[in-house]
């Protein structure tokens, strides 16, 4: 690696490979590297190995604007979009300037140097290295890639078979033939039981609380006929601004009436599943659609599973874990060989890294977000969340513009930093207004924000595109510094 850099990007996923595209191609003159944690690219797609992994938002939006999707499945599996975001990185030029096996220990920035000094580990070794950097760019995603949230059940010791958690699977772990406990009711675990009930003796969905699960084709007619009369870019562009919309209005729908869209979505469940079977205690959570992101199935794979008798769904909390299975507080005890625990992410902004500002410790919960992507006193550095509500390449690609225009603009100006400040008495909220274990679980620990804007997190792709993309780089809020 270079010891000096003007930007570093942070992280090799779907976020990181945007990143290299759009500073490779809008900012020619700045010199960057990607420094990647793992032994590849992909991220999450790199690191999800368990059976049926893919996507839960289609393809159109999941994929890059400046690449679009051209498989044939708007819902794609877990090696397919891997795939994928390597092409990607090769077509582009941008895997040459990847640094696997790096781990960033700590960030440390200097007003008077206007420079951030990057201590990196290197994974074989543990020996650490260090970058200079004008700007940070991280793109490390928002949960702990070393392991998920695993409850600490009373008789975990006794239960004689194993206990995997999904973020843990390895491609030696055996369930043909099994009897397969998953414990959860979100978007992994709708995910994994069809695809193990396709082997396994018998799988059943163990659920505290149950989710909202809608079934989506797999395939979008309309797209594949759009893509086959038209040429190839404006079919892509029609099919993602399709999808664009039709999620915004179908959240907005649920947020506006609620009842109704419950409704909607218990309906078709019982149209899958048939009278006799409870869809009430099942399938109709305690909260409100979208409280919780909606879990897509791609074709009803999970009701099909359910009719064809492979897959039970149970309701109830665990009681303990006996050594032939899983005692639940009604008394029934669950006979497993396996015990799937999809019970969720350990969240973390940035890996939950050190960051020193002058010698000063920042902690992340005490900071307020900046557009979605930068936080309040931190100069120099910006970080990519998505949105929960949809894909999360769409509001990643929307913030890697942005920090090209920001760059371009401060190399305009001669400034050497940027950083948001504060105004006095602000109003704040949650980062995130979402009731999920996994979110609820790391507030404490997360930015704050505001109640308008730039200050405000938009779970909406029009305002982000009208702010990021079009939007004054100096708005009264980010100072700059020559």
């Amino acid at each position: 690696m270079r010891d000096n850099l003007d930007v570093l990007i942070v992280g090799a996923g779907i976020s990181g490979i945007a990143a290299g595209y759009y500073l490779k191609k809008r900012c020619p003159r700045l010199s960057w590297r990607i420094v990647e944690a793992r032994e590849s690219i992909g991220g999450t797609w790199d690191l999800f190995r368990y059976p049926g992994v893919r996507s839960d938002s289609e393809m159109y939006t999941l994929g890059y604007r400046f690449r679009p999707w051209r498989g044939e499945d708007a819902i794609a599996g877990g090696g397919e979009i891997l795939r994928y975001i390597k092409d990607t990185a090769h077509e582009f030029g941008i895997g040459k300037r990847i640094d696997f096996k790096r781990r960033v220990r700590q960030i440390s920035w200097s007003s008077a140097d206007a420079r951030w000094t990057v201590e990196i580990e290197n994974v074989d070794d543990s020996k650490i290295h260090t970058v200079c950097c004008k700007f940070l760019f991280m793109c490390t995603g928002y949960y702990r890639y070393d392991r998920g949230y695993m409850p600490d059940w009373p008789g975990m010791d006794d239960f004689l078979g194993e206990i995997v958690h999904p973020q843990g699977w390895h491609e030696g772990l055996d369930y043909a033939g099994k009897r397969v406990i998953v414990i959860g009711s979100g978007a992994t675990a709708v995910t994994m039981v069809p695809a193990l009930a396709e082997q396994a003796a018998h799988v059943t969905m163990l659920q505290r609380s149950p989710s909202y699960i809608v079934s989506g084709a797999r395939r979008d007619k309309l797209a594949l006929r759009m893509r086959a009369v038209l040429p190839f870019a404006l079919a892509a562009s029609l099919s993602r601004w399709r999808h664009i919309l039709l999620s915004m209005f179908q959240f907005y729908i649920a947020r506006s009436r609620p009842e109704e869209t419950r409704k909607s979505i218990l309906d078709g469940a019982r149209l899958q599943l048939g009278s006799d079977f409870d869809v009430e205690r099942h399938f109709n959570p305690r909260y409100k659609p979208w409280d919780q992101r909606v879990c897509l199935i791609p074709d009803g794979d999970l009701f099909a599973a359910i009719r064809a008798g492979k897959v039970d769904i149970v309701t109830d909390s665990i009681q303990r874990f006996e050594e032939a299975g899983i005692r639940l507080e009604s008394g029934e005890l669950l006979g497993a060989d396996l015990i799937i625990s999809a019970t969720g992410l350990v969240m973390r902004l940035m890996h939950n890294l050190r960051i020193l500002v002058d010698g000063a410790e920042i902690a992340l919960g005490e900071t307020h977000s900046y557009k979605g992507a930068m936080y309040s006193g931190v100069p120099n550095l910006v970080s990519v969340f998505g949105y929960t509500n949809a894909s999360w390449t769409l509001r990643a690609e929307l913030i890697c513009e942005y920090v090209c225009r920001l760059l371009n603009h401060m190399g305009r100006r001669s400034y050497a930093s940027c950083a948001p400040r504060l105004p006095d008495n602000m109003e704040t909220e949650a980062f995130v207004d979402f009731s999920s274990g996994y979110v609820q679980r790391a507030l404490a620990d997360l930015p704050k924000q505001g109640k308008d804007r730039p200050w405000k997190l938009y779970q909406n792709y029009l305002k982000d595109l009208l702010m990021l993309r079009y939007g004054r780089v100096e708005d009264g809020v980010l100072e700059f510094r020559s």
